[in-house]
């Protein structure tokens, strides 16, 4: 291994949004409210799916999963990026760089497998309502939930087991907002041509087939809803709406990114923000304000909470 002047590594800088101080405050407080909006939300999500009975079915429990990953993913990323705004000097620890890329694929991995499962779970209530029940059992919830967090922890393991011990002794410099493990890999010492597209193959691959799938599951259920009698694809199209879009989010900017992966283009970062903190911001948006039902548990939480304190 040829080591310039002997130098290793130790930390890496991240460019993040440079510009004049004054954009560099409206970005802190713009992704400050961002975030604490994405956690606030998939809190309120949960805490209701828990708390309230009538949410207390398959598709709220795999709701309630759904927030709980992206609260995380974003927690993963985000805060870092908000401090960094005040910072002159953007700085992360190599071990902090990977443990950051870790979680980042880990909860993204798991993230897709359950949004598989969510698509499964309105196949079933849709095309075959009679079973519903049957089919979506306690275990076959848990399983999938066990699924998901497999994957992740799969998807990642595979990558990450291949990149923490990569030598770097040169350019330091990652022109992103966080660590990305694309360009991480280029920043290594060795020739890292195979890796590079293994890494390809692993997220790229698991990413556009996972879409693939959703869409044709999507596809499917809508085929068999308009051969139902009339109002069954005007019905499908209202409950699938949300997933649609939440899954169009999810994997579009997540595709888009592993088609480039190695050029750095000024987009990139706007796909990241989009990616890791505006996403898990619109999940609950869009599941809120299209699901009466979440509204109504919602706001009989409330009426709970503001009864029990009065006569506290």
């Amino acid at each position: 291994m040829d080591l310039k002047n002997g130098s290793v590594v130790t930390e890496f800088i991240l460019l993040g949004f440079s510009g004049q101080w004054e954009l560099q405050i409206f970005f802190f407080v713009t992704f400050s409210l961002t975030y604490s909006a994405t956690v606030l939300g998939n809190t309120l999500i949960m805490v209701t799916v828990t708390f309230s009975s009538t949410l207390h079915s398959p598709m709220y429990f795999l709701l309630g999963n759904l927030s709980f990953l992206d609260m995380c993913l974003s927690t993963v990323t985000m805060p870092k990026m908000i401090t960094d705004l005040l910072n002159e000097h953007k700085t992360v620890s190599i071990w902090g760089c990977m443990t950051q890329m870790f979680f980042m694929h880990f909860f993204g991995g798991a993230e897709m497998t359950l949004l598989i499962a969510m698509a499964f779970d309105r196949y079933v209530a849709i095309c075959k309502p009679l079973h519903y029940r049957t089919i979506m059992s306690h275990r076959l919830l848990s399983g999938f939930v066990i699924l998901s967090w497999t994957t992740g922890f799969v998807h990642t393991m595979s990558q990450m087991v291949l990149t923490v011990n990569l030598p770097f002794c040169g350019p330091n410099v990652i022109d992103n907002i966080f660590c990305d493990l694309p360009l991480v890999i280029k920043l290594a010492c060795v020739d890292t041509y195979t890796l590079e597209f293994f890494v390809i193959a692993d997220s790229g691959l698991l990413s556009f087939t996972c879409f693939i799938l959703l869409l044709v599951s999507y596809a499917v259920v809508l085929i068999t809803a308009q051969q139902r009698p009339s109002g069954g694809l005007s019905k499908a199209l209202s409950t699938l709406s949300a997933h649609i879009i939440v899954v169009t989010l999810f994997f579009g900017p997540c595709i888009f990114i592993y088609v480039w992966p190695f050029n750095s283009f000024a987009g990139n970062k706007v796909l990241a923000v989009f990616y890791t903190g505006i996403t898990p911001l619109l999940n609950p948006i869009i599941y809120t304000l299209r699901n009466q039902k979440m509204q109504g548990a919602m706001g009989k939480l409330r009426f709970q909470h503001v009864i029990s304190t009065q006569n506290f």
